[in-house]
């Protein structure tokens, strides 16, 4: 189970010496009740599964070997988005700076992960997290991948 909550950021904070990869996305399947992602992120290649909406998601992952997500890959044509992911630690969490390219180049969505969800609504952001997003369609990857940026 994933509890997450996501926030649209304007100023980023000092990401000097910030660790972040580069992260291709695409979507092979996306419906109401979940998506099937592939994921290239440096060498790794995951197949991901998500079930549910909002806070919490029921999420399984599989890694791919390269010619496995090769063959998958085509399958995604017209619903794929390219990012930078910056991950800043925070206490004993860790944000993750989602920085977007391309045809989403400007936008900067953070997300972040919790054990639970008692630790999510307790959750204090730092000032330069804006907007709390989490559950809003429009900023769902598979929706950024498929529609663009929300209007």
């Amino acid at each position: 189970m994933e509890v997450e909550r996501k926030f649209i950021v304007d100023t980023p904070p000092d990401l000097t010496g910030v660790a972040s990869d580069p992260i291709e996305q695409g979507y092979l399947a996306v419906g109401a009740d979940g998506e099937v992602r592939l994921r290239r992120r440096g060498d790794d290649r995951v197949l991901t599964v998500k079930r549910g909406s909002g806070l919490s998601r029921a999420e399984e992952e599989i890694e791919l070997d390269p010619a496995q997500f090769e063959r998958l890959w085509p399958l995604t044509e017209g619903r794929r988005l390219r990012k930078r992911r910056h991950v800043i630690p925070h206490d004993d969490l860790r944000i993750e700076l989602d920085v977007y390219e391309d045809e989403l180049e400007g936008l900067r969505v953070a997300e972040v992960e919790f054990p639970d969800e008692r630790a999510a609504g307790e959750f204090d952001p730092p000032p330069w997290l804006g907007r709390d997003v989490t559950g809003e369609e429009a900023y769902l990857n598979e929706n950024l991948a498929a529609h663009g940026l929300p209007r």
